[in-house]
Order: structure tokens, then C-alpha cells, then sequence
């Protein structure tokens, strides 16, 4: 017997007031009063966002006439037990103001949402083959509105490819129907081909981008990553779904396709010449995304494999699926030539000064970091430089120092590449959940090395990665400069001419004079502190001289006398040789 699909519809109800109608139509629900969950979170942003809470309608019907629903809890819902052969339907208007790469977006001038933030999951039945009707919000402003989307249309994926059309599309089961991202509107469509597949990008939202640039840039981006897992690619079509907006900075990958967010003067305009610093970041974030379409959207952690959609999935694995990802997507703008080994090694330097400077990294172990992600990393608050260390940013360290490690003991043999490449073909191409010491032990496999003691130290500790030591092997300087002016140990925010503590860091001056983070600064020894201003006084002193600094904490006005500490040395600098020795050429070319 053929598997009747479940059926979802979405259209914009309201744009103005930002809501969609969303229906699921189960044909055989459970006898017993059929189940419906919202999702709790979005895979690849480890965040409990609880997106029932944009519910603001939600009923159920039958052949024309009501059926009870009743709230199970926060996300599920179960509805009265029907005759047997009477399909149900459960109708929701959900409000759609989230402007980020995880939720759901609707106003005049498009429509977005992630499937987690608007389809139900019919409890029992996830397997079951699903179709949505993607229906466009009435009325003649949105007449030219148009979809773009990785999700496969009902009635053949290349004929709607090139229509971008309202209509039935598919899934294979509800998995599937989550991980692709709609957009909706008017917006800008470049096409191009990698290695053979067929690839968009669409951007929405005002901008002048250069896109032939773009597409030729993303081309070169695509093509080498495809080749290093190796070809064919994965998906058979892939879309890169881009929000230009006035600031910002975001990017969430999926199966098939990756939705971003960038600042519009990010984007190259026509006409530009060199690598702004901005276009090379915006390059940066989609080689990060589209490096995941192997590693994590198919390498997965065995904690996801399947996903529970309920509640936290907690693995201590994030520093490599995200670090090392992190370690890849700059690398990989290199190999494909999109930019010169100088700019490589500022791209690293900046990282390695970015965990530098953050005391975290003294307290909290990268997997410490990965498995309390779901409490810590997505909940910064003003204390955490000083208690969490990105799994980003040191887990990118980690990739470099176990590939500069592997490489040098072997002589070259061996290298990072050669373990992400088998993780894809015993992970990736299985399903196999990669479990929680996968990692170390494929890697001693490959290379016959035992790596205990690295692994021990750079994720079950927080031990320094030996970074100098194994650059010097290579050709590569690392050195640190060192600040000009006197350390107050603070990192600031400002509105205006307002001056704020947004962080005091541990150890700092700062912090022993007894400020704290949200104390509005005033005044130094009588003159007026501002955003502007305070480099400046500062570079007036010395360290070890005694300042009177009034601040407001709350609405009381209160004086410290803060001993200034010497300037820090937490700016990494990477340098190469001249003469390209045989392992470094090997590693990042000529």
C-alpha cells in the first residue's frame, strides 16, 4: 500500500502583523488522539528556543468540524480520538518576527522561516513522507513574490529549480522537512555549477553586490571543498539563502543548502578591487556553512543520530565539529585561491588572540565548553570571557595544532586531511554517530602515533596548545606584541558618549579596585571619561599608577582607586619565512 504523506500548507496570513497560517493534515492518526510537537530547538544552534511560544492560535479540525486539541505541555499537543478513516487537521497561526538565520521572519518585503519554527512533528509518525504547499500571502503588492529553497518540489526538482515557484513541495520524512529553509519575496538569484551540481545563491534585502564576483568567488570555494571530500557531492543541488541587512552576522548550515545573515557593505560592489576585510569574512562564513554539509549535516556526533527534538542533545564533541569546521572554512578560502597566504596567517593570528585574551580559556576544557553549550555558550552574560572558552575559536587551534602535529611525525604522510576524509567515509556515507572518543582513536589508527597526551591537554584540560613550537617546523613566526597603553582590564561598551563596563576581566586592574561590569564610568583623576576619550587618558599614565575613577553603578556614584596594570601582550602576529620548507609547502602551498 502507498504511504499517504502527511500534508502541510504555509502562507503568509498577515505580513504586516507578521503571521503565518500553517496547517498539517495527518490522514491516519493515532486511534488514541494523535500527537503534535513543535520542536524545541534548531539543529546546529544548541539553544533551548522553545518556538511553541510563537503560537499564537492553534486548533484542530475534522471533515469541516472541530476536535478538541488539548496541551500536553509547552510544545505538544494531543487532539481527541477520531473514527477510524477520518483524517484531522491542525491549524496554527504562528507570529514571525525573528530577523536571525534560526527562526521565522515575515513583513511586506519577504517571508522566512526555518521548518522547526512552523511545522508540526505528528508524534509517531516521523518517517512518514511529507508534502508542504507553499502558498504566497494574497493580494497585488506580492505578485512578483517568488521561493527559493533546497527543498525538492513534488512534481520534479529541476522543473521547479528554474521556476522558483508556489506549490506542492516534498520530504522524505519530517528530518528531511526541517533542514530547508524557505525564503520568499523578491530577491537576488545568481546560479553556478560546482563539480557538476548545480548551485544559488539568493539575497534578500537591499544591497548592490557584485554577485558575478560573488559567484565566481564561491565557485572556487564550492569546487575545492567537494574535491576534498571527493566527489560526487552529497546533495544534487545546493542554495545559499543570504538576508543583506544593515549590520549583522550569522549563518546556520543545512543539508542542502545554509541560511545567512550579512552586513549589505560586506557584500563586494561592482567595481571593487582587493579583498575588503568585510567580503573576506562574508567568504569566510559561507565556507564555514558549506563545510558542514559534510561535517555535521552527515558527520554527526552519535549524540544526534537521531536528533531529539524535545530537550538539550548534549555531546562533548562541539570543538571538533565546529572548531574543526572552523579550521577548514579559512583554509579553505586559501586552497582555492580566494586568498593570499597573508591573509591566512592574519586570519589565524586573529584567532589565537582571540582565546588569548579570554581567561576563560584557563577554566572551562573544550569539552567541558561543547557539552555546556546549551547553558554557557548560547547564554553569554558579562562573566563570560572569564568562565567559558569557545569551542570556535580553540577548537580551530586544536585542528591546527593536531594537523601541524600529525604532519611533522610523519614526515608529511599523514595529515588532518587524510582523518576528516575517513570520518566521512565511515561516518558520513554510514550514518554511524561518531561516538565521544571517535576522533582520537581514528586518528592513532591512521597515523600509528599515540595521541593521549595531546588530546588529554587540548580538550580534557586547559593546558596551552604548544603553537610556537610546532609553527617554528613549518616556516611560521609566532610572536605577540604588546600593547601601548596601561591595562585597566575592562572591555567596554558605549551608547553615545556613555561609557560602560561590558566585562572585568579576572585579574585585572579593574576587578581588584573593586568596579564591575555595567558600572557606568564617569570621570579619571576629575576629567571626563567617554568612548573616545579613554585610550587616550589612559595613555597618559604608567602602569602602576594609582587612578580616581568615579562610576555609577545602578543610580549611586561611587569612587575606586584602580592601580593600572602593564599593557598586555595578547596580540598574536604569524609570520613566514622566507624559503618554504618541503612541510609547509605540502600544507599551504608554494
Amino acid at each position: 500500500m502507498t504511504t499517504i504523506p502527511i500534508r502541510y500548507a504555509i502562507r503568509p496570513l498577515c505580513p504586516q502583523a507578521h503571521i503565518f497560517d500553517v496547517r498539517c493534515t495527518v490522514r491516519y492518526p493515532d486511534p488514541a488522539g494523535q500527537r503534535f510537537a513543535l520542536p524545541a530547538w534548531i539543529p546546529g544552534s544548541y539553544l533551548i528556543r522553545d518556538f511553541a511560544r510563537h503560537i499564537v492560535a492553534i486548533r484542530a479540525e475534522s471533515g469541516g468540524k472541530p476536535v478538541r486539541l488539548t496541551k500536553i505541555d509547552k510544545h505538544t499537543w494531543q487532539a481527541a480520538p477520531l473514527r477510524g478513516g477520518e483524517a484531522v487537521t491542525v491549524i496554527c497561526e504562528i507570529y514571525a518576527w525573528d530577523l536571525s538565520v534560526r527562526g521565522a521572519h515575515l513583513d511586506q518585503t519577504h517571508a522566512f522561516f526555518n521548518g522547526t519554527s512552523v511545522f508540526l512533528r505528528v508524534l509517531g509518525q516521523e518517517q512518514t513522507p511529507c508534502q508542504v504547499d507553499i502558498q504566497p500571502p494574497a493580494g497585488k503588492l506580492y505578485r512578483n513574490w517568488r521561493i527559493a529553497t533546497a527543498l525538492p518540489p513534488a512534481h520534479g526538482e529541476h522543473q521547479c529549480a528554474q521556476a522558483h515557484g508556489f506549490g506542492l513541495y516534498q520530504a522524505a520524512d519530517y528530518d528531511e522537512l526541517i533542514d530547508h529553509p524557505v525564503e520568499m519575496g523578491r530577491f537576488t538569484l545568481a546560479r553556478f555549477k560546482a563539480c557538476g551540481i548545480a548551485h544559488e545563491i539568493a539575497i534578500s534585502g537591499q544591497h548592490d553586490g557584485d554577485m558575478k564576483r560573488i559567484t565566481a568567488d564561491l565557485k572556487r570555494i564550492c569546487e575545492w571543498q567537494i574535491r576534498f571530500f571527493g566527489e560526487p557531492a552529497p546533495m544534487s543541488r545546493y542554495v545559499f539563502l543570504i538576508t543583506a541587512v544593515g549590520e549583522g552576522c550569522g549563518g546556520l548550515e543545512h543539508r542542502a543548502s545554509t541560511a545567512l545573515l550579512c552586513a549589505r557593505h560586506n557584500l563586494p560592489y561592482h567595481g571593487m578591487t582587493g579583498l575588503s576585510e568585510g567580503y573576506r569574512n562574508f567568504l569566510g562564513l559561507c565556507s564555514h556553512e558549506y563545510f558542514h554539509t559534510w561535517n555535521v549535516k552527515r558527520i554527526k556526533p552519535a549524540a544526534f543520530t537521531p536528533y531529539n527534538l524535545d530537550q538539550e542533545n548534549f555531546t562533548t564533541l562541539l570543538w571538533f565539529f565546529e572548531g574543526f569546521t572552523s579550521y577548514y572554512d579559512d583554509l579553505a578560502l586559501l586552497k582555492s585561491g580566494s586568498i593570499e597566504l597573508a591573509d591566512w596567517l592574519e586570519l589565524t593570528a586573529k584567532t589565537i588572540s582571540t582565546v588569548q585574551r579570554g581567561p576563560g580559556r584557563l577554566r572551562q576544557t573544550l569539552a567541558e565548553s561543547s557539552f555546556d553549550a546549551w547553558s554557557k555558550f548560547y547564554r553569554p552574560d558579562e562573566n563570560t570571557p572569564n568562565a567559558v572558552v569557545s569551542y570556535y575559536a580553540k577548537g580551530a587551534l586544536v585542528a591546527l595544532a593536531l594537523d601541524l602535529t600529525l604532519r611533522s611525525k610523519s614526515q608529511g604522510k599523514i595529515t588532518l586531511d587524510d582523518i576528516m576524509r575517513a570520518l566521512w567515509q565511515r561516518h558520513g556515507k554510514t550514518g554511524i554517530g561518531v561516538g565521544e572518543e571517535d576522533i582520537r582513536l581514528l586518528a592513532e589508527e591512521l597515523s600509528g602515533l599515540d595521541l593521549k597526551h595531546f588530546f588529554a591537554n587540548a580538550v580534557h584540560d586547559t593546558g596551552e596548545l604548544p603553537l610556537k613550537k610546532l609553527l617554528a617546523h613549518f616556516g611560521l613566526k609566532l610572536t605577540w606584541d604588546k600593547g601601548k597603553t596601561p591595562s585597566l582590564g575592562v572591555k567596554t561598551s558605549s551608547e553615545g558618549k556613555e561609557l560602560k563596563l561590558a566585562t572585568v576581566y579576572d585579574g585585572g586592574a579593574a576587578q581588584a579596585a573593586g568596579l564591575a561590569a555595567g558600572d557606568l564610568l564617569l570621570a579619571i583623576n576629575g576629567l571626563r571619561a567617554t568612548p573616545d576619550t579613554l585610550d587616550q587618558q589612559l595613555a597618559r599614565y604608567q602602569p602602576g599608577a594609582t587612578l580616581k575613577v568615579h562610576a555609577f553603578r545602578r543610580d549611586e556614584l561611587m569612587q575606586f582607586n584602580v592601580r593600572l596594570g602593564p599593557p598586555a601582550a595578547d596580540t598574536a602576529r604569524l609570520f613566514a619565512e622566507a624559503n618554504a620548507n618541503s612541510l609547509r609547502r605540502t600544507w599551504l602551498g608554494a
